[in-house]
């Protein structure tokens, strides 16, 4: 049974907040706001929290694509080869922001990603999102959370939410209507910028 914690966008409570880490230390699965749609998370460090995720999503960990949700841009160079000076000044110019970079991976990437050549960095202009990442201390992965509904693609209410995935995950975090539009991909990893699905967001910030 999951738990639903109702935590306010604009002060988040330091104490619900840790409550939330501190499952996600355990090991635990949430489900928590972004500046687009709700995105289920975990540890980026624990690999049992990382396979069960991949498990959910029906996709084997080493091919998933997840993103790595930052609290700010100084975790970069932890895990992105050294980019330069125009793709850094496009990541300042678009984050926080609903924005999925794609950027070429360095050697210390954790150990379920080694393999990885590219990971997706998200910086959401989300003050819950960012916090949890910054209580916890490193960043968590995330997916977003999809509906199987053929007309809506993302479910936005955080009740509805926590009676379909109840089972599923350990903590939902109620940070009110989620928005029903993913976040625009962009994949910096090559010579030229290139729009990799379009979502929310304006994408002339990058050209």
């Amino acid at each position: 049974m999951a738990e639903l914690i109702r935590i306010y966008e604009e002060n988040p409570n330091p104490k619900e907040i840790n409550r939330v880490v501190e499952v996600l230390r355990r090991g635990g699965l949430i489900i928590y706001p972004t500046d687009t749609v709700y995105g289920l998370g975990c540890d980026i460090t624990n690999s049992k929290a990382l396979q069960r995720i991949a498990r959910i999503k029906g996709v084997k960990l080493e091919k998933a694509n997840f993103s790595f949700i930052c609290a700010d841009l100084s975790n970069l160079s932890d895990y992105v080869r050294q980019i330069d000076t125009r793709t850094f000044k496009i990541l300042k110019r678009a984050l926080p922001g609903p924005y999925t970079f794609v950027l070429p991976g360095n050697n210390s990437l954790p150990k379920d990603f080694k393999k990885k050549k590219t990971v997706g960095i998200r910086v959401p202009d989300n003050n819950i999102a960012r916090t949890l990442v910054e209580e916890l201390g490193n960043p968590i992965v995330s997916t977003s959370i999809r509906d199987e509904d053929e007309l809506i693609e993302y479910t936005t209410d955080p009740e509805l939410i926590h009676e379909k995935w109840d089972d599923l995950v350990d903590v939902i975090v109620d940070g009110g209507y989620g928005d029903n539009v993913a976040s625009t991909v962009i994949d910096l990893s090559g010579s030229e910028p290139e729009i990799v699905r379009e979502g929310k967001g304006d994408i002339d910030i990058i050209l």
